[in-house]
């Protein structure tokens, strides 16, 4: 596959990060801090996507036996898109109406966040079916490498855009922001689609068959290793993911930053990652183990959200910032070297459903993480009365589990998984993938 076609389906991959941005980075801390509505209902709307991940298993699946028009792929990319912008554009106007009138502005919430999760999980099993696709097997970790790329780049210039657009910040300049995004994302999705997908010869069978999550499970649970490692990856991702939906209202409530200011932090996150992925995959993959490697990325991350912690505590803004860093930071090398020891734990067929059972983590992980996030800050800060002690509570709590998820890798016997060590591209591919 040419590198045009691989930078065509990454711009697929941007126009779906462009809208992630918007909600995750800026509507979260206008809906927490500036509109006083609660974290936990917040959070329920934004763990809606993760909800309806399970249904990408059967889109794909569909998608892979009713071609339409001849495209298998093509109708559901756009469908896709078109549902995530749109539910993106609706979810101002429903922040701003649970702000004046709650039920019904809840009401309007759940169809906008449904309709932009829905289209989120259409979208991406479709564009990245439609790499495996067009692309070969020996070329697939390339494309998805580009894809992944492309997108925390343009997940890091969004934030930088945004930020300045919203400086300072009003209503009118928020809803400007989000048609300027989706209005971007139609049109590198169109630049991206037209064309791309051959059409398909009619009565062509599908070239892929599609595990289901409840075999990759099973693939997991069979293997009493792979399951502690399942267990280990839950705890993990829910504390280092579990943050997104209170950073920037914490960043608002504890130092008065502008909607400018904490959109920015997005980007400082994503840098960092991406800083540290780059690193491990170039440099210390060479002279550490992956569980080592591991093991130093939950600490980092640890010690970033206690950082965190502590600059609410305190009330030092000057360690919050670093704070941020090291999360990102330690999140890429932990992101890297856990995915290179699942790698250790499958032969080469299997790989296919511990990427199954891996988005499987992902998505409890962030669901239960954002839940726990947002329901422990609205107890935690109504009991004592200051919403400072539930953001730190928060990041504690989260510190926590990150400390319990690194004894439980003590006890994995990494001396019984393959020793195999992947490429960089192979872990920024599987990155994308998950």
């Amino acid at each position: 596959m040419t590198i045009i076609k691989n930078i065509r389906l990454g711009l697929l991959h941007v126009a779906i990060a462009i809208t992630f941005v918007l909600i995750n980075g800026v509507l979260n801390r206008v809906m927490i801090h500036d509109l006083g509505i609660l974290a936990s209902v917040v959070a329920l709307l934004v763990v809606l996507p993760y909800l309806l991940s399970p249904a990408q298993v059967w889109i794909g699946q569909y998608s892979d036996t009713h071609p339409i028009f001849g495209y298998r792929r093509t109708p559901y990319i756009a469908l896709g898109v078109l549902l995530c912008v749109g539910g993106m554009l609706l979810t101002p106007h429903a922040a701003l109406l649970m702000g004046r009138d709650f039920v019904p502005g809840v009401l309007l919430g759940l169809v906008a966040f449904g309709a932009w999760g829905f289209g989120f999980n259409t979208a991406v099993v479709g564009y990245l079916s439609l790499a495996s696709d067009l692309s070969s097997e020996t070329q697939r970790s390339r494309t998805v490498a580009i894809m992944w790329f492309m997108m925390i780049t343009s997940i890091i210039i969004t934030a930088i855009v945004t930020s300045r657009m919203l400086d300072p910040y009003s209503d009118a300049k928020l809803f400007a922001a989000f048609n300027a995004a989706g209005l971007t994302a139609l049109g590198l999705a169109a630049v991206a689609l037209v064309g791309l997908e051959p059409r398909a010869v009619p009565g062509a069978a599908a070239k892929q068959s599609r595990a289901s999550q409840g075999a990759a499970i099973r693939a997991v649970l069979e293997n009493p290793q792979a399951r502690l490692f399942f267990v280990y990856l839950i705890l993990l991702l829910a504390a280092i993911l579990g943050q997104d939906v209170l950073l920037e209202p914490f960043g608002a409530a504890v130092f008065g930053m502008s909607v400018s200011e904490t959109t920015q932090l997005t980007a400082i996150w994503g840098g960092a990652t991406l800083l540290s992925l780059l690193l491990y995959g170039l440099l210390l993959n060479r002279w550490i183990s992956k569980r080592a490697g591991a093991l130093a990325g939950g600490i980092v991350a640890a010690l970033g959200l206690l950082l965190i912690a502590a600059s609410g505590a305190t009330g030092e803004q000057a360690l919050f910032i670093p704070g941020v860093f090291a999360l990102g930071f330690g999140t890429g090398i932990a992101t890297s070297t856990n995915l290179g020891l699942m790698l250790d734990m499958t032969t080469p067929e299997q790989v296919g459903l511990f990427i199954g059972a891996w988005g499987v983590a992902d998505a409890l992980a962030r669901g239960v993480g954002t839940l726990l996030g947002g329901v422990t800050r609205d107890i935690i800060g109504a009991a004592t009365g200051s919403l400072t002690a539930g953001y730190v509570s928060v990041f504690l709590i989260e510190a926590l589990l990150l400390g319990v998820s690194l004894v439980l890798l003590g006890r994995i016997n990494v001396s019984a998984f393959r020793q195999r060590q992947p490429t960089l591209v192979e872990l920024v591919a599987l990155s994308g993938d998950a």
